[in-house]
């Protein structure tokens, strides 16, 4: 069985169908088939055994004991029938015993009352039937798992408990499991196209909230018949677009050349400031770059160039393509596919140097990511507070300004500390060192895992000295996205924050998740979505969080070693003691 299905933790609380949950209970509830509805009501001892009877349950189950599991669950679904973790229980423990027939009957159950994603009973179900050697019942189970969005294709195509369906072409299909090292290169590409396809229709939360299916149709039918006449660049950014029609962030393409160990971009970092598009760092052998302004693109100016760009940026607001696009701007793979240069090895740049004076620039594709020898457009050792250490999680006392300042660039436990942890010291030094404010600065905090944001939001909440206007402060900006969009909506909405910076690359509700997708032939990798986030109330449609306090990023600042969110702040403090 697949044990990452099979112990996926329960993140989301599915609604039950009336019609189902009503019937379901009606047979498992005493009383309400008739006869007597005291004859078989528990006393108040049973029903307060229940949490040890599970508790000794699972411990059996760790020591793979499962006929004295099966008999501990049982006892607990006789006592709380409506419970469906607790069927789900029985269910894995009848399948250790091998007692296929009973686990699915409980599986029905756990997933008629929502205990799990929706892909996980049919897949445990079919896992049964496939050990039963009943292959066509476990092909439709299969199916119907995958028809509820399963995300887990290598390991279904691996998954012992299914091997006596390898060879069948249905399973095959399924699993995505073709040869493509056999395909020539537009059946390679077109397989690609095709899984891409079947897997955001399949898995996504809603995969025509922004684009009508009909629409989607028609580009994936056009794309395919125009495969042949195509370069691969041209094919990859299409691909890109058609990640783009969900409309969300999360779900998007990310190909080889533009991110990760195999990127070949050109050797500078961009970014888009108040003033315009500005090189902030770059290679030795480009020193004289840094600092300089960016004004056309292989000839095209920058708002035309974010125009292009658009439609293969996959985004949530307006924000988003502003954090995004600088990293797409330096890689000629992407610019040759949408159109706006004709090399797919290297980019001409118009630019304005520090002087004022312009002139174009021819950059060549390299492999290999910025290091610390690089040349910056500010001064390396005088850098403005928030980017004084690299660390996603860091702190600093100010003593003039009786003020905390704490970083907090990822929702991600670091090694040798968790987020908790972190927080811990946060709390305990503002009480130790008389800290009468805090700024919270998560304007780089692209996100993680937002169960660990809880700390934070209970620490800020029960403390009083800093839960109070003017005294917490958090800066936000572009890069806020996702976990952290999640944290900062918690934060609006139960504290007396002030925000401060731009607005945050996503709105506080969200789809989102990142279920990975890698597509055979061309070694492309991407993430789908298939969660809706609900981080406020249910009438909140802001399409970001904004700031009181807007001070967006400025390039004169930043070469001065100033920070203008930090600055708004201490002003708003003089302003207001």
């Amino acid at each position: 069985m697949n044990h990452s299905a099979r112990s996926v933790a329960i993140l989301v609380i599915h609604a039950i169908h009336l019609a189902a949950c009503f019937g379901l209970l009606m047979l498992l509830m005493p009383g309400v088939c008739g006869g007597d509805p005291t004859s078989d009501t528990p006393s108040p001892e049973q029903i307060a055994s229940v949490p040890q009877l599970l508790a000794d349950g699972n411990k059996k189950m760790e020591a793979k004991q499962y006929a004295e599991a099966v008999s501990l669950y049982e006892r607990a679904t006789a006592l709380n029938p409506v419970d469906g973790s607790v069927w789900r229980s029985l269910a894995d423990a009848l399948y250790g015993a091998k007692a296929y027939p009973k686990a699915i009957a409980c599986y029905e159950k756990s997933g008629a009352l929502g205990a799990d994603y929706r892909f996980v009973a049919p897949y445990n179900i079919a896992c049964c039937y496939a050990l039963m050697g009943e292959k066509e019942q476990a092909l439709r189970s299969l199916k119907q798992s995958f028809d509820a969005g399963y995300r887990f294709l290598d390991q279904a195509a691996k998954d012992d408990d299914l091997k006596s369906l390898r060879t069948d072409p249905r399973f095959i299909r399924l699993v995505a499991g073709d040869d493509t090292s056999t395909m020539s290169r537009d059946e390679g590409w077109r397989y690609d196209l095709w899984l891409l396809h079947r897997e955001l229709t399949r898995m996504h939360f809603n995969p025509y909230r922004v684009t009508p299916k009909k629409t989607m149709d028609a580009f994936v039918r056009r794309l395919d018949s125009e495969i042949p006449h195509l370069t691969d660049p041209q094919i990859t950014v299409r691909l890109m677009r058609l990640m783009r029609m969900p409309g969300d962030a999360h779900t998007a393409l990310r190909p080889p050349a533009l991110r990760g160990p195999d990127a070949r971009n050109v050797p500078i970092q961009l970014y888009l400031f108040s003033e315009g598009l500005f090189v902030t760092a770059a290679a030795p052998d480009h020193a004289d770059l840094a600092g300089a302004q960016i004004l056309h693109i292989g000839g095209h100016t920058i708002d035309s160039v974010m125009k292009a760009l658009d439609p293969i940026i996959c985004q949530d607001n307006v924000m988003w393509p502003k954090n995004v696009a600088p990293g797409m701007m330096i890689n000629p793979m992407v610019l040759n596919g949408v159109g706006l240069i004709p090399s797919s090895d290297s980019i001409v740049y118009r630019i304005r140097d520090a002087v004022g004076a312009e002139r174009d620039v021819t950059l060549a594709a390299q492999p290999g990511a910025p290091v610390d020898t690089w040349a910056l457009a500010r001064d390396r050792e005088h850098p403005p507070l928030y980017l004084k250490s690299p660390a996603p999680h860091w702190f600093e006392y100010l003593p003039d300004q009786k003020l905390l300042y704490c970083q907090y660039g990822a929702v991600q436990d670091q090694p040798g500390q968790t987020v908790e942890q972190y927080f811990g010291k946060v709390f305990a030094t503002i009480d130790s060192m008389a800290a009468e404010r805090l700024v919270l600065d998560m304007r780089r905090n692209g996100g993680g895992n937002l169960f660990l944001n809880q700390p934070l939001i209970h620490g800020l909440i029960q403390h009083r000295k800093i839960n109070r206007v003017g005294k917490l402060f958090v800066i936000i900006g572009r890069a806020t996205f996702s976990a952290a969009v999640s944290c900062v909506g918690k934060i609006s909405a139960n504290t007396n924050a002030i925000f401060v910076g731009e607005p945050t690359g996503s709105p506080p509700n969200f789809v989102g998740e990142s279920n990975p997708v890698r597509l055979p032939y061309s070694k492309i990798v991407g993430t789908i979505s298939d969660l809706y986030w609900q981080t406020t109330n249910a009438m909140d449609y802001r399409t970001w969080i904004a700031p009181s306090l807007y001070a967006p990023p400025s390039f004169a600042l930043l070469k001065a070693g100033r920070d203008p969110a930090m600055e708004a702040i201490l002003a708003y403090v003089k302003a207001n003691p």
